[in-house]
């Protein structure tokens, strides 16, 4: 159903009106963007070209471990090495963890960034600002990009720009969100594409929904707009016609039941991903991005791991091998790895020293990170940390630089200015630069 509040600025409390069967919140505030983007018209202003179609950014809530996976330190004292051994990739010279043999296959086919840094220990705070590439509180002061990419973008046809699987990042709150863009740029909600069953809500009807029953509830409707334009000031109520019009477009449109459709895929190829939330969200966000959507954030929770981290990483890491190796195989194999951008990182890495409960803390200090797609370079090692894996010696990269290097890849102006409710500007990245040495 749609919630919508009848609660204007006139207003001192909230009141709902529900309209049944057409979906939940999370479309038509999303929907919002086909409306602003109508009545804005803002051309695109392209930095050096777009080299990206679209981005896949897989996020590793509560921030990966850089010592037992992509920048090991075999020659180090036990307490800061671990207990993983080293193995080559297919990249002369480079050597990742043990645990990690499906992803020595494939880095001839990404880079390695071994040098993210922005010295802040604190989740929320420190993911509001990887994701947004500017640093604010814990509560999202600035939009995310993927929020930026749909206030761009829009939609085309009835497939959203922007799309997060399951949901938006979270450690104790939703994270990664548009900010004071507004509702109409949240992402789209998918769910968990490894629960039995699965079904996008939004475009899910509680009831069996054909042309003919849509259509009959446009008298409802009508009545609806009737009180609508009793409402001033409520931005939500003015623009309900177009979000109705889109929702009915996604529930009826084989285009978009078609891009969430998981379970048309090959069975085979479900379990190279992984029978596992994280598995299942990298290949649809795979299938998103080939219908069109602009940016899926895939979140991958979990990696906060401050007691018994090999305990926890005996289970995480498989799952990440498999999930990660075979989306980035599996756009090569279709050929839209070169149009796809995809982004692997968490909001920090963890500690070069083992605690006392046999886990690693907060680092903001080094973290690692994968780029590949969209011409990135293959094979390639960016960035250097010291001999304990505790603080970048070469080439730092920054959060803004990420954020300036993803909006650069899809054409978007980093320094576009953006408009806050009551008309103030903003520009999208105030720091930060394009990290060109990632690029062919």
């Amino acid at each position: 159903m749609f919630d919508i509040s009848l609660g204007g600025s006139q207003s001192t409390r909230r009141n709902f009106l529900r309209v049944g069967g057409l979906g939940a919140m999370s479309l038509p505030m999303l929907l919002r963007a086909e409306a602003a983007q109508a009545k804005e018209k803002v051309p695109l202003k392209k930095v050096g070209g777009a080299r990206a179609k679209s981005v896949i950014l897989v996020y590793l809530g509560g921030g990966m471990t850089h010592h037992d996976t992509f920048d090991p330190k075999p020659d180090a004292a036990e307490e800061i090495r671990g207990k993983y051994k080293v193995i080559p990739t297919n990249v002369t010279g480079l050597s990742i963890s043990e645990k990690l043999p499906l992803m020595a296959k494939q880095m001839d086919k990404l880079s390695l960034v071994r040098s993210g840094a922005h010295n802040n220990d604190h989740h929320e705070t420190a993911t509001n600002w990887v994701m947004s590439g500017r640093f604010g509180s814990p509560f999202g002061d600035y939009p995310a990009i993927g929020a930026i990419a749909a206030h761009e973008f829009g939609f085309t046809g009835t497939i959203p720009p922007y799309v997060s699987v399951p949901r938006n990042p979270s450690f104790t709150w939703e994270l990664g969100k548009s900010a004071f863009l507004g509702g109409r740029y949240e992402s789209f909600r998918a769910g968990d594409p490894n629960e039995k069953g699965f079904k996008v809500q939004d475009l899910s009807a509680a009831e069996p929904m054909s042309v003919k029953k849509i259509e009959r509830r446009e008298s409802l409707l009508k009545a609806v707009d009737g009180l609508a334009k009793k409402v001033n000031g409520n931005d939500q109520i003015a623009t309900y016609d177009e979000f109705h019009q889109r929702a009915s477009q996604m529930i009826l449109s084989s285009e978009a039941r078609k891009a969430f459709a998981i379970d048309e895929e090959n069975a085979k190829l479900r379990d190279r991903y992984g029978r596992t939330t994280a598995g299942q969200s990298c290949l649809l966000a795979r299938r998103l991005v080939e219908a069109g959507t602009r940016f899926v954030t895939v979140n991958y929770g979990g990696w906060d791991h401050h007691n018994k981290i090999f305990d926890h990483l005996e289970k995480k890491l498989p799952e990440f091998d498999a999930a990660i190796s075979t989306l980035i195989a599996d756009l090569a194999d279709r050929g839209t790895l070169d149009e796809t951008l995809v982004v692997v990182m968490g909001e920090f890495g963890r500690g070069p020293k083992i605690n006392k409960e046999a886990g690693r803390d907060h680092w903001g200090q080094a973290a690692s990170m994968l780029f590949a797609g969209a011409g990135v370079k293959k094979g390639f090692v960016l960035g250097k940390t010291d001999k304990q894996g505790g603080t970048v010696t070469q080439r730092p990269v920054a959060p803004a630089d990420v954020c300036f290097t993803i909006l650069d890849a899809l054409g978007v102006n980093p320094r576009k200015e953006l408009r806050t409710p009551d008309g103030r500007p903003i520009e999208a990245l105030d720091l930060g630069e394009s990290v060109k040495e990632l690029f062919v």
